[in-house]
C-alpha cells in the first residue's frame, strides 16, 4: 500500500508545504505519489471512505483552504521523454527540467516566466508563455492527457478518445481527475532576443502610456509584458532599483537581434533606464527575463482580461496599484494578440480570444491581511470593468472565500458543459477541494 502521512507523522508538514504559504490547508492524509499506481490507490482511497481528494506538485497555484479530505502530491513523479518533438512528463516535472531537456533536440517548450512552475497546472490553466503570441496558449499543444478519475480508473484522454475529458481538463484544471502525464508539442526555438527593460517611480506613467502605445502594432514574435514592481529599500536589491517603484518591461522576441533593437528602441527612450538587460539569449536562460524571486511566500492574485487599456485605465492602474496604494501591489500587464487569439483544432476550454490584454495584481500577504488585499485588489478590478472581458483561472491564486469563481471565469456554455463532464467522471463531486465546479445533477 501507498504511504500515508496523517498529522502528527514526522514529514506531513514539509509534503505539505508549497510555494503559496497564505492558504491554510491540513488534509486528514497525505499521499506522497511516486508512480501513477500511488495516484490510482490514493483516489480509491479516498472514495472508499468518501473524502474529498486534491492535488498539488509545486504548490504555486494553491487555490482555497481546506480541511480534512486526501491531498495526493506529485513533485516525486519526474520523468521526461521526448520524441520526434513530443514531450512526455509526468506530473511532478517542472518547465526547467522541461527547458533543458528540449534544448538538447533543438527544441522550446511553450513554458511561462518562472521556470520552477510545474508543468500539468500551469498548462490545465492555459499557459500563457514567454513565446504565446508567435505559438499560442500551452494547452493548445498538449495531445494527450493521463488522468485519474474518480472512480479510480487510468485514463487517457486525447482530442479522439475522451474528448470532451480532453476538453474540460484543458481549462478547469483539477476538477476532473488527478493528472499523472500530460503529452505535448515543444517548438523549433533554440535562442531569442530577450531581457528587459527598468525605470524609476517618477517614470511610472510615461512608460505605462509608451508600452501601451508600443504595443499596438507588433509582430507576432514579439511577447512582451509590463511589470510594476515595488522594490524594498533593502541591501539585496540592487542599488539602482532600491526602494523604487520599478516599471519593468520584459521582452521576449523570437526574430533576429538587430531587429529586436530596432522594435525596442522607442522604449528606451521612453524614459530614463534603470536597468538593461535586453540580448539575445540561449532559450534555456529565458528564467532570467522576469528574474522572478524562487523562495515560498504567502500571496493573493486577481486578473481581468481587457479590450483596451485606455488613458483612464492606465490612470487607474497608477491610482490603485501603483506608488501610493493602500497595499504593496505588483501589476503585470501582458500583451494578447497573435496566436493567442487564433483557435486551435483542439481548443480548451474558451476564452476571450479577442482580449488585447490581461491585468494581473499580486500583494505578498506579509505586507497586509487577505482581507485588506482583497478590498484593494478590488477597487483596481472594479475600476477596470467597463472594459473587462473576463478573468483567467490561471491567475487567480489564494482567494479564500469558497465562492465562485468558476462562475466568473468560465461562460454559461462552458460552464454547463464542464457541468455535464464533472457528472459523467466524478458525479460524486470528489475533486471539489478548489476552485469547484459541480456536477450537473440532471446529466444523463
Amino acid at each position: 500500500m501507498t504511504t500515508m502521512l496523517r498529522s502528527g507523522d514526522p514529514d506531513y508538514d514539509n509534503e505539505l508545504a508549497g510555494f503559496q504559504t497564505a492558504v491554510p490547508r491540513r488534509p486528514d492524509v497525505i499521499v506522497p505519489a511516486a508512480s501513477a499506481v500511488d495516484v490510482v490507490e490514493a483516489v480509491r482511497h479516498a472514495a472508499e471512505h468518501d473524502l474529498p481528494i486534491a492535488v498539488h506538485s509545486t504548490g504555486h497555484g494553491v487555490g482555497v483552504p481546506f480541511e480534512g479530505g486526501v491531498l495526493v502530491t506529485t513533485h516525486r513523479m519526474t520523468g521526461i521523454r521526448i520524441e520526434d518533438g513530443v514531450a512526455r512528463v509526468d506530473a511532478g516535472v517542472r518547465w526547467g527540467a522541461v527547458i533543458e531537456a528540449a534544448a538538447k533536440h533543438g527544441l522550446a517548450p511553450l513554458s511561462g516566466s518562472f521556470p520552477g512552475v510545474g508543468v500539468v497546472g500551469y498548462t490545465l490553466g492555459g499557459g500563457f508563455s514567454l513565446l504565446g503570441r508567435k505559438y499560442g496558449l500551452a494547452a493548445d499543444q498538449v495531445t494527450a492527457i493521463e488522468v485519474v478519475t474518480a472512480d479510480g480508473e487510468l485514463r487517457r484522454a486525447t482530442p479522439d478518445t475522451e474528448s470532451d475529458l480532453f476538453w474540460a481538463l484543458r481549462g478547469g484544471r483539477d476538477n476532473f481527475g488527478i493528472v499523472t502525464a500530460l503529452e505535448f508539442r515543444l517548438v523549433p526555438v533554440t535562442r531569442l532576443y530577450g531581457g528587459s527593460l527598468q525605470f524609476g517611480t517618477e517614470s511610472l506613467s510615461a512608460v505605462l502610456h509608451a508600452w501601451r502605445d508600443w504595443a499596438a502594432d507588433l509582430p507576432r514574435e514579439m511577447t512582451s509584458s509590463l511589470g510594476m514592481v515595488p522594490m524594498p529599500d533593502l541591501p539585496m536589491v540592487p542599488e539602482p532599483l532600491r526602494g523604487q517603484h520599478v516599471a519593468q518591461i520584459r521582452i521576449a522576441y523570437l526574430g533576429d537581434a538587430a531587429e529586436g533593437e530596432r522594435l525596442v528602441a522607442p522604449l528606451r527612450a521612453a524614459a530614463p533606464l534603470l536597468g538593461d538587460t535586453l540580448a539575445e539569449i540561449p532559450f534555456t536562460e529565458s528564467g532570467k527575463i522576469a528574474n522572478e524571486p524562487p523562495f515560498p511566500h504567502g500571496y493573493r492574485a486577481d486578473n481581468a482580461t481587457v479590450s483596451e487599456l485606455d488613458d483612464t485605465m492606465l490612470d487607474a492602474i497608477l491610482e490603485h496599484a501603483g506608488p501610493g496604494a493602500p497595499v504593496p501591489t505588483v501589476v503585470l500587464l501582458d500583451l494578447l494578440g497573435g496566436a493567442l487569439s487564433d483557435l486551435p483544432e483542439h481548443p480548451g476550454v474558451g476564452w476571450d480570444r479577442e482580449a488585447r490584454f490581461t491585468v494581473r495584481a499580486l500583494s505578498v500577504v506579509d505586507d497586509a491581511g487577505m482581507a485588506e488585499i482583497k478590498a484593494a485588489h478590488g477597487k483596481l478590478f472594479d475600476a477596470l470593468k467597463p472594459k473587462s472581458t473576463g478573468k483567467l483561472l490561471t491567475f487567480v491564486y489564494g482567494d479564500s472565500g469558497a465562492g465562485d469563481e468558476a462562475a466568473k471565469v468560465y461562460s454559461p456554455a462552458d460552464l454547463r458543459r464542464l457541468a455535464e463532464v464533472k457528472a459523467a467522471v466524478d458525479p460524486a463531486n470528489r475533486f471539489r477541494l478548489t476552485h469547484n465546479v459541480e456536477p450537473a445533477r440532471d446529466a444523463g
